[in-house]
């Protein structure tokens, strides 16, 4: 009887750990599906959404082998609902036939100014880039890319430093106009209105919301005063480290005032961009106006950042 009693408990341990675990895949699926962000506590988990659905045909086939019908059944649900939503990823989206001018941007994450300068100019020069956005920009940062050529490629700048992870800049091949194209933000978000020539000007902004594990409320905020709605100004792009996947209801709501998000177009948006030692998520992303189509998108790593740049060619109307 002793020996009938343990294995019951064991089998209720087991259940109970199976239980658990089928339970927090539900509780992300259920917020991913409701579109709701909440705080930090459930931002996080949401950014894992992709990883969702092969952990739950794990869970599945473990449950089933086991026994657990009903634990085994539910987290094939689970696994079917994350795949509608996450495979569609993989696809190439049909671009718009448009016959403007091509416009490459890049844009980096620069771990308080760590990263690596040369590295950043090598890109911007074998990639012939006319657009970078850098973020976490530095004075010393600043001054390392001057030295490493940065602006003999890319003469004109629109830039406010920080010592600290609120520094930010636009650089370019065209001219320059700074404005205001965002809200207030806890970090600089510089916006520039570029004249490409031939009377063409497109808007530009370099962003970095505030990280919502620091303040989850002002990143939902700031997320919203992202950008106006398609028609309530000229072509626009967005560039830089969002805090946000799409699977953050704040990233589509922008997406949804008329844009595009580049990986997404190419079906790259599964590529992650942080943490580079261990990449998991994408949280860096070109976001671009839905009048412009997009021809390619990669992402690249980049010594001395926890982030991986991104870099997307873009076709204007």
């Amino acid at each position: 009887m002793v020996v009938e009693g343990e294995v019951r408990a064991r089998r209720g341990w087991v259940t109970f750990l199976l239980a658990l675990v089928v339970l927090a895949l539900v509780c992300v699926a259920a917020l991913r599906l409701l579109g709701f962000d909440g705080n930090w506590y459930t931002l996080a988990p949401l950014s894992l959404t992709p990883y969702v659905a092969p952990l739950a045909v794990l869970v599945a086939v473990l449950a089933l082998v086991l026994r657990r019908w009903t634990l085994g059944v539910l987290a094939l649900v689970v696994a079917g609902a994350v795949a509608v939503l996450v495979v569609p990823r993989f696809s190439v989206v049909d671009q718009r036939a448009v016959q403007g001018r091509t416009l490459r941007v890049l844009a980096s994450n620069l771990y308080v100014g760590s990263a690596d300068p040369r590295e950043i100019v090598d890109l911007v020069r074998s990639n012939q880039v006319d657009v970078l956005n850098l973020v976490e920009l530095t004075p010393d940062a600043l001054r390392r890319l001057d030295q490493a050529g940065l602006f003999t490629l890319l003469p004109y700048r629109v830039v406010h430093t920080d010592p600290g992870v609120e520094g930010s800049g636009i650089v370019s091949r065209f001219p320059l106009t700074e404005t205001q194209l965002t809200g207030e933000s806890a970090a600089k978000q510089p916006g520039a209105r570029a004249d490409l020539g031939d009377g063409v000007v497109i808007e530009l902004v370099a962003v970095h919301p505030i990280s919502p594990d620091v303040d989850s409320r002002r990143w939902e905020q700031e997320m919203k005063d992202l950008s106006a709605a398609e028609g309530e100004h000229g072509i626009r792009i967005l560039a830089g480290d969002f805090n946000a996947t799409l699977d953050h209801a704040g990233f589509r709501t922008v997406l949804a005032r008329g844009y595009l998000d580049a990986a997404q177009q190419r079906g790259k948006s599964l590529t992650p961009t942080w943490h580079t030692a261990a990449p998991l998520v994408a949280l860096d992303h070109v976001v671009v106006d839905r009048r412009a189509a997009v021809r390619d998108f990669r992402v690249f790593k980049v010594p001395g950042s926890d982030h991986r740049a991104v870099y997307a060619e873009i076709q204007l109307p």
